[in-house]
């Protein structure tokens, strides 16, 4: 084979060789896009269910046919009751908080009283929190809040040989604070601690003996929590 014929079937070859270069080029890719990250979606809505001990810090102003009891006095039993709360975020530090439960109670005489049975009574005190939640602490989610009680009294039954026994429904403010340790997305556990300011009047055989009871509750409550 001449020079001058090698030399042409090389040429040709790059050609070809280039010319199918640009043809692959102009081909749509076969690789795929990277898919964006799926973004999880924030809900304003938690609830919790909680384990709740009740724990009276009573005291009493009572009067006796107008006059008052020198010494008198009252002893409330501490209860252990199931306890729902529901939560509504705002933003991610602001929410607000009501917590539904009921818990019985027995009162008995205390002071120069003591030894008395008075009565027992249920306690249903709805709660509206508003909360402030603490962020950047990872699993671990502190919060306090403050709010306004409102509890009503219902199922009243006098003891030891009084004829009735009645309890004025009444507000009161209420102060908490409390955590929550989340466990995956959804799914955590609770620890909270509520302190209310409850003062109703109390009147037992129809007025006979009459006043205020200071029953000022601790309510310390654990449990799960479920962020939607």
């Amino acid at each position: 084979m001449s020079r001058t014929i090698r030399l042409s079937v090389c040429a040709a070859l790059l050609a070809g060789t280039a010319l199918t270069s640009a043809q692959a080029a102009d081909l749509p890719s076969t690789k795929k896009a990277p898919l964006a990250p799926i973004l999880t979606q924030w809900s304003p809505w938690m609830i919790r269910g909680r384990a709740l001990v009740v724990v009276p810090q009573e005291d009493a102003k009572l009067k006796l046919g107008g006059a008052p009891i020198v010494g008198g006095d009252v002893n409330i039993s501490n209860s252990v009751v199931p306890e729902l709360d529901i939560s509504y975020f705002f933003t991610q530090n602001i929410a607000v908080e009501l917590v539904l439960g009921v818990t019985p109670h027995n009162v008995k005489g205390a002071g120069t009283l003591a030894g008395t049975r008075i009565g027992s009574a249920w306690l249903l005190p709805p709660t509206l929190m508003l909360q402030y939640h603490f962020t950047g602490l990872g699993a671990f989610k502190p919060y306090v809040g403050a709010g306004v009680n409102y509890t009503v009294f219902f199922n009243e039954k006098a003891k030891g040989g009084f004829t009735s026994f009645d309890l004025q429904n009444t507000f009161g403010l209420a102060l908490q604070v409390g955590f929550d340790y989340m466990l995956n997305e959804h799914w955590g556990i609770n620890f909270d601690v509520k302190k209310i300011f409850l003062e109703p009047k109390v009147k037992v055989n129809n007025g006979l003996i009459s006043g205020k009871v200071k029953i000022d509750p601790w309510l310390i409550g654990t449990g799960i929590t479920y962020r939607f």
